[in-house]
């Protein structure tokens, strides 16, 4: 906060301080017992009486203004001043993140000398899986795993980076970087188009037959390295699978054909830096269940 805003806050607060004690003290009545004067105001024949606050309800306000004073003058709220105490809501955090390490570190360090495919059968280990997943992963993946439109599911075992449990680690601490090229330059707009009906005869689909045997022949120079020759994919590449049906980016002849012609690039974010190697360890293991 700059030192024009922190002064800002501080003149303001300052006056609403006074304002609300000389409202306190201007209307407090002095003397004893009660008056037959009204305020003026009435309603259905009923009229106001001009008297005092009870005594106790006063003290009330006067105690809240004290402890209003006292709260700024520990915490943080005047602007820049740190609070005698110096608390702040990132250092409180940390504290309990830290108090929360600490309490689980050693039960975490126990699953990490275990395998991924041991733990994962432990129900304790799936419901701390469970929230790490929700915490880091269902923003993308989905709630259940079932992944949408250009995020993998996580649940069918139809893996592009490979689904052991060492995969699995890899692609959780060190991301994944997938990039198919854009072919348009290369095969034109025809080409794209035989391609396509090359793509959709791998999966049985009806197609016409000499578009799709021009297409075989631009896949097998162009698309072979990375898909490979039967077109059933390549762990190493994140290169999919092409004739089981499951499509990341949609399987009809306009998506196919504009996966060919645009590209794509997905990215699968490192959590190495993000989370430790034990939360890593049981994450790998939720992970690893859904698909087992």
């Amino acid at each position: 906060m700059t030192s024009f805003w922190s002064w800002w806050v501080i003149i303001l607060t300052v006056i609403t301080f006074v304002g609300i004690t000389w409202i306190l003290l201007a209307n407090r009545k002095r003397g004893e017992g009660t008056t037959d004067k009204t305020t003026g105001h009435a309603h259905d024949g009923i009229e106001e009486y001009d008297n005092p606050l009870p005594a106790w309800w006063f003290y009330m306000f006067v105690i809240t203004i004290v402890w209003a004073i006292g709260y700024l003058i520990i915490y943080p709220g005047m602007g820049n001043y740190p609070g005698l105490i110096g608390w702040t809501q990132i250092g409180q955090h940390k504290a309990e993140v830290d108090a929360a390490e600490e309490r689980y570190s050693e039960m975490r360090s126990r699953y990490l000398a275990m395998s991924v495919e041991e733990i994962a059968e432990d129900p304790a280990v799936l419901r701390m899986g469970m929230r790490l997943f929700g915490n880091n992963c269902a923003q993308c993946h989905g709630a259940d795993g079932k992944g949408r439109y250009g995020f993998p599911n996580l649940t069918d075992n139809d893996w592009l980076w490979g689904g052991s449990p060492e995969a699995i680690k890899t692609t959780l601490v060190d991301g994944r970087r997938a990039a198919m090229p854009a072919w348009a330059g290369v095969l034109g707009d025809q080409g794209i188009a035989e391609t396509t009906e090359y793509v959709l005869s791998l999966n049985g689909r009806s197609t016409d037959a000499d578009m799709t045997a021009a297409g075989e022949q631009h896949y097998q120079t162009y698309c072979a390295a990375c898909h490979g020759g039967d077109a059933k994919g390549n762990y190493l590449f994140g290169a999919p699978n092409l004739t089981n049906g499951i499509w990341l980016y949609g399987g009809n002849r306009e998506q196919i054909a504009h996966s060919l012609r645009a590209g794509r690039n997905g990215v699968m974010p490192a959590f190495g830096d993000s989370l430790t190697e034990d939360k890593i360890h049981i994450l790998a293991a939720y992970v690893y269940s859904l698909s087992n």
